[in-house]
């Protein structure tokens, strides 16, 4: 029980770590969000908890960026609009990686971190495409929509890799107790 609760708290501690650096300056999409998605999904008991966790840490962050670093609106605002075109993707991320992420391997995340982020990028940028009116509703218009995404789909998918792998490479450097961390003096 005591391992089960101190994997928690260290599971939820390199989440909270990681979900900081959406807040500092970054390159657009450059975020940890959908490899918070992934890890959560791979290493927490709770289901409800896996989704809820990437959710909660998406919305935070939202509401610090739209109501005071942004400041989009005129008024204080707990959801976007369009926001649901970003949190499904992430709900079905976070089962992917609970559900089909049974053995962990290079392959495996580099896959998972790839077809993930092209998840990401196709979702959500349908509902940029089906919910304004900055595109022609036809298919000249989604290619357009799709092609004006592609700069921030080179940000989804490096944060996506990068943060994957050190999320899953933390939790077994410092978990692993076969590693052994050799000093030259």
């Amino acid at each position: 029980m005591a391992k089960s609760k101190n994997n928690f708290f260290f599971i939820l501690g390199i989440i909270l770590l990681a979900s900081f650096s959406r807040l500092i300056p970054h390159y657009p999409n450059f975020t940890p969000v959908i490899a918070i998605a992934i890890f959560g999904g791979k290493f927490f008991n709770n289901r409800s908890l896996a989704i809820l966790l990437p959710l909660l840490t998406l919305w935070v962050s939202d509401l610090i960026l739209n109501n005071f670093i942004f400041n989009y609106y005129e008024s204080f605002i707990f959801f976007y609009p369009g926001f649901l075109w970003q949190y499904f993707p992430v709900i079905c991320i976070t089962l992917i990686g609970r559900y089909l992420l049974k053995k962990i391997s290079i392959l495996r995340l580099l896959g998972l971190s790839v077809s993930s982020s092209l998840i990401f990028y196709l979702i959500s940028n349908f509902g940029v495409f089906i919910s304004t009116s900055l595109y022609t509703k036809d298919l000249s218009g989604l290619i357009i929509c799709y092609t004006a995404a592609l700069p921030f789909f080179y940000g989804t998918l490096s944060s996506t890799v990068i943060y994957t792998f050190s999320l899953f490479g933390l939790k077994e450097l410092l978990t692993n107790k076969s590693i052994i961390i050799v000093r030259k003096d």
